[in-house]
């Protein structure tokens, strides 16, 4: 039995420290990594935190919500998904949003195509971004996008192909990174090996998604650890839902190993359909708060941020998922 120790417990830090009144126990030390100075937010409310509502959500609402957005200082927001409105009803405006918002100098505007036909319909609505979106959970694969994952990446291998030659920018999404509501645990080195095939076919950031929002500090440690193996802190974001309140915990892990940019969305709008009981993403308006809290620059105002999220949870007739925001309303 390890001795019991009198030594006073550190919250943080790095070396091996004391959990608060349990001597005999230690936790091992994160990676030597300071805060980032700067941190991109990639906001996904709008695409990501909107698909699943049952009732469809005016365009003219999306549209003003994007502009709000932007002039809060966002620089880049997902706009919308380039799927067949079959699957995805709540998209189904997607050219009248591309139309409809406005392109303000130096935010980006990526939107979600998971094939070819989607790619070459988003580029002739004028999207200078585009996002793909695979899985690390063979079972989610098939149940979310009907196919095996290396089916999918044979998929996404002919948009980055086309993307190249047309000059545009990809993002891969990868999710089930920390469990899925199938399989269960996720093991890191298949987070890694779908990250790095990702990678390798051209995609120039990888968002590693906490699909069910069961991750822990410790488990986005672990994942991190693997991924950055085989792909560079600088090519890697996180996005994650806050189904048992981890979030923010989990990416401050992720900005401690050396990774800069978060997926959020506002109001915390979201969430997986396939999860029974997974909470929407983590709330923009919580991120922000917590980043300048740290002195880590974001460009966003965050009493503009919290007008953006106030507007869209009254137009879907809900209290906002922001921590922050229903602080602010009791003030």
């Amino acid at each position: 039995m390890l001795a019991v120790t009198a030594r006073r417990a550190v919250p943080w830090g790095l070396g091996i420290r004391w959990i608060p009144g349990v001597g005999s126990r230690q936790i091992s030390a994160l990676p030597t990594h300071s805060f980032p100075r700067e941190v991109k937010i990639v906001e996904v409310g709008p695409r990501d935190g909107l698909q699943n509502e049952k009732t469809i959500v005016p365009t003219e609402v999306k549209i003003q919500l994007i502009d709000m957005l932007s002039e809060a200082g966002l620089r880049a927001i997902e706009a919308t998904s380039f799927v067949s409105p079959k699957w995805v009803p709540q998209m189904a405006d997607h050219i009248s949003i591309m139309e409809g918002i406005k392109k303000f100098p130096n935010v980006n505007y990526p939107v979600l195509t998971p094939n070819l036909t989607g790619f070459q319909a988003a580029v002739a609505c004028g999207a200078k971004e585009v996002a793909i979106f695979g899985a690390a959970s063979e079972l989610f694969s098939k149940k979310n996008i009907n196919c095996s994952i290396e089916e999918s990446l044979q998929r996404f291998k002919m948009v980055t192909d086309a993307a190249k030659e047309a000059n545009i920018p990809v993002r891969g999404y990868v999710s089930c990174v920390l469990g899925c509501p199938y399989e269960g645990k996720v093991a890191p080195s298949k987070v890694a090996e779908v990250a790095h095939k990702m990678f390798a076919m051209g995609c120039y950031e990888i968002s590693l998604g906490d699909t069910i929002g069961v991750g822990t500090p410790g488990s986005m440690k672990d994942m991190l650890c693997a991924v950055l193996q085989v792909v560079p802190a600088r090519a890697l974001a996180v996005h994650c839902h806050d189904t048992y309140g981890q979030a923010l915990a989990n990416i401050l892990v992720a900005l401690q190993m050396g990774v800069q940019v978060v997926d959020s969305s506002i109001a915390g709008l979201g969430g997986c359909p396939y999860a029974q009981g997974a909470s929407g993403n983590v709330a923009t308006e919580d991120l922000v708060y917590m980043l300048h809290g740290l002195g880590i620059y974001t460009g966003v105002d965050l009493n503009k941020l919290t007008e953006a999220g106030a507007f869209i949870c009254k137009a879907l007739g809900r209290r906002s998922g922001s921590k922050v925001a229903q602080a602010k309303c009791k003030l």
